[in-house]
């Protein structure tokens, strides 16, 4: 029996040994990135550090990646390191394509890429105060030809509405109580209305306020914000995403990861475009993020703690929510959910 027994150790200690022996022959038979570290922080200017254990020692030659850019060839196995400056922020996907003795071997890595600009801080001035309807629980603001256009939100409530700048509302439209409203944003005549977790939008005639046709949203779990620069239609999500739409069709054609020089900003919600920048109401904050829609950068903070309204009947939904640009004016406005004031204010810089 003892006999038996040890045969059975023998017999398992030598599979056990043939498999930690095949396991180091395929790890040596496969090359590796020793630098970066998977999921390294990288500024944005710093040098990527490729450095790659080869498994052949008989390399022909080396194509680098950053996602789908080629960003070097090499004819050797020598490291070296790339810039990263102008590469957009966030997870960046590093593949290395190794050629030897007619062989092809395909390794990957990543890094997140993260804004290397400490953000300024700024703050503000109040120059007008406006009355606002405490019955607007505030998802979408914009100013266009004397009046705003608004998105009230939550279930039941929701609307888009027309008001003028003594906060009566002149033109409105009540939209199914099944959805929630969230952000809008103008395109020519048209009005584009996105909802919380529907999965749709609406289109409406800007004029009229008539119902064009509704269209997917299905690029993302839920809809936030949204601005629109001209070109190209900005959406929010609540991440740290914001995604590039047609204008056309609202169909998803990019996107930018948004980043300070700590990490990635999240929350973000409302947006408004002002002078080439995003402008981002971070939801639950007094913040306003200045976002450089290239890079995904945040260039600034506006510190708006302490605009004065009355108290909202939940505190909890005491937001602020609600950024608008008078673009021919020159004039910025904010306001919050259900709050009972809308401001015109100036940007200072602290």
């Amino acid at each position: 029996m003892v006999k038996h027994i040890l045969s059975a150790t023998a017999i398992g200690a030598f599979l056990f040994l043939f498999s930690c022996t095949s396991d180091q022959k395929s790890k040596s038979q496969s090359s590796y990135f020793n630098s970066p570290e998977t999921g390294a922080l990288i500024k944005s200017g710093e040098e990527i550090p490729f450095h790659i254990n080869f498994a052949n020692a008989q390399v022909d030659s080396v194509q680098y990646y950053i996602d789908t850019l080629r960003v070097a060839t090499k004819k050797d196995t020598a490291r070296f390191n790339y810039n990263t400056q102008g590469l957009p922020l966030g997870s960046r996907l590093l593949t290395a394509k190794i050629f030897s003795e007619g062989t092809a071997e395909e390794i990957t890595s990543n890094i997140v890429l993260i804004s290397s600009q400490k953000p300024a801080n700024y703050s503000y001035k109040i120059i007008n105060t406006y009355p606002h309807s405490i019955t607007s629980y505030v998802e979408g603001l914009e100013f266009h030809d004397g009046f705003f256009y608004e998105s009230a939100g939550d279930y039941g409530t929701s609307s888009l509405r027309k008001v003028n700048l003594q906060g009566k509302v002149v033109q409105q439209h009540d939209v199914d109580k099944q959805y929630f409203a969230e952000g809008i944003t103008v395109i020519g005549d048209k009005i584009i209305q996105l909802t919380y977790r529907e999965k749709v939008g609406f289109e409406y005639d800007k004029e009229t306020f008539k119902l064009l046709k509704t269209f997917p949203y299905n690029h993302a779990a839920e809809g936030w914000g949204l601005t629109f620069d001209g070109e190209t239609v900005y959406n929010s999500d609540g991440s740290n995403h914001i995604y590039k739409l047609d204008k056309n069709t609202y169909l998803p054609k990019g996107s930018i990861e948004v980043y300070d020089d700590k990490g990635p900003v999240t929350q973000l919600n409302e947006l408004e475009w002002i002078d080439g920048k995003i402008y981002a109401n971070i939801f639950t904050s007094e913040l306003i993020a200045i976002i450089d829609p290239k890079t995904g950068a945040v260039e600034a903070y506006i510190n708006m703690m302490g605009l004065p309204h009355a108290e909202v009947e939940d505190p909890q939904q005491d937001v602020l929510n609600g950024i608008a640009y008078d673009k021919a004016g020159k004039r910025l406005f904010v306001t919050g959910k259900k709050w009972d004031k809308m401001f015109q204010i100036e940007v200072v810089k602290n």
